[in-house]
């Protein structure tokens, strides 16, 4: 897993389905059977939203590409993953 403090802060924008520009920093990269997933935290101005999006990673050549997930089964495996990771984190303390 990568480390948020690893990261500079990374801001990654996206359009969403109605064409608008949206902005988010990276805050964590988590590979998960051999597919690689984006912990990003919306960074507009005219939202208060503090919710972290989970969005696929791949790429195209040489451009990384963010994704939404569509499938609820392979979205659902991601965040217990990730909640598997937290509590794994949290014993460790």
């Amino acid at each position: 897993m990568t480390r948020p403090e690893e990261l500079d802060e990374q801001l990654i924008e996206t359009i969403d389905e109605d064409g608008n520009v949206v902005n988010f920093e990276l805050l964590d990269i988590i590979v998960f059977e051999e597919k690689e997933y984006g912990l990003l935290l919306p960074k507009d101005e005219n939202t208060d939203d503090n919710e972290v999006v989970l969005m696929r990673l791949s790429k195209e050549g040489e451009e990384y590409i963010f994704e939404v997930i569509e499938d609820d089964d392979e979205f659902n495996s991601v965040v217990e993953y990730i909640d598997s990771l937290e509590d794994d984190e949290e014993s460790e303390l």
